[in-house]
């Protein structure tokens, strides 16, 4: 169990620094907003205060984000948090 979380941790690492490109250092990781690599610790920090608000019959589900950091990972990421990965019903 411990090895597939280190392997995760690494794999969101990596995309990140990919998605970078160039020097692989991005601004808003650490306060005082200086340029630093990315890290797979950082990053789920970061992401850690994401919340699903549960929709409803007639609302989808929607994530909330209080951070511009937090989309800007997602974004790096590949990930789309306005679009459900479910069918609506």
């Amino acid at each position: 169990m411990i090895c597939l979380s280190l392997l995760l941790v690494c794999l969101i690492e990596r995309q990140v620094r990919q998605a970078l490109g160039g020097d692989q250092k991005m601004l808003g990781l650490y306060p005082g907003n200086q340029k630093v690599r990315p890290t797979g610790r950082m990053i789920l920090y970061h992401l850690s205060d994401l919340r699903l608000r549960v929709g409803s019959a007639a609302d989808p589900p929607v994530i909330a984000i209080t951070r511009g950091i937090q989309l800007n990972l997602l974004d790096l990421l590949g990930l789309e948090p306005t679009h459900p990965r479910w069918p609506e019903t």
